[in-house]
């Protein structure tokens, strides 16, 4: 089932964008399914699933940690960790300079439709968070990631990926490693690919409910 999904996703939205499967509501066991069906990329948001996951994938699969990490945590995941979709406070980049052995690959979490249930800075924020980056030699800012709002509108949907694509675009010229945008989940991965994600993260559409 999961290959079937995984190829469906594929067809639609071509392979230059990177589909992380999120398996937090899911098995080891269907986390390899998905491994042998031929995704190479893996998202968790909780400590213990992240710890479990990476114990039986296989080290060519890539591990993001997709949800709010906690400072007292970073040491735990850190040497297992490829990418972080969550950044958004100086004492995570702080953390993962003292912890890591290696550069750690990030997207700033921007909360782009000021919902207040919702992590991530407000746009108008990131560029100044990205000033006081710029001494942690570890923490390397490849993009931005965000949610969209939970509704049927699509235009609403679409407006809140344009706008970090729009706010990518800007960055960049100061920035040049800013080039990637994680957004798109099961419900509106198409929208987001169409408004230029190159990572989105699918849980229900690709692992099953």
């Amino acid at each position: 089932m999961i290959k079937e999904n995984y190829d469906q996703i594929l067809n639609e939205i071509g392979e230059d964008v990177t589909v992380i499967a999120v398996t937090k509501y899911h098995s080891t066991e269907e986390s390899l399914e998905a491994y042998e069906a031929g995704v190479r990329n893996f998202g968790e948001n909780r400590i213990e699933g992240f710890m479990e996951k990476r114990e039986v994938i296989p080290r060519d699969g890539e591990m993001h940690f997709i949800g709010t990490l906690q400072s007292r945590k970073v040491k735990d995941v850190i040497d297992d960790l490829h990418y972080l979709h969550s950044l958004e406070r100086k004492s995570i980049a702080k953390r993962i300079e003292q912890y890591a052995q290696h550069e750690v690959k990030c997207f700033i979490q921007v909360n782009v439709s000021g919902e207040e249930t919702k992590h991530g800075l407000e746009p108008s924020a990131v560029k100044d968070f990205l000033e006081t980056l710029e001494k942690y030699s570890k923490v390397k800012v490849i993009g931005l990631m965000t949610m969209a709002p939970e509704t049927d509108n699509e235009d609403e949907i679409r407006n809140c990926f344009k706008t970090l694509r729009e706010l990518r675009d800007e960055l960049s010229e100061t920035y040049p490693s800013i080039t990637e945008l994680s957004m798109g989940m099961s419900n509106d991965y198409k929208i987001a690919v169409e408004e230029g994600a190159t990572f989105v993260r699918i849980g229900s559409k690709l692992m099953g409910r």
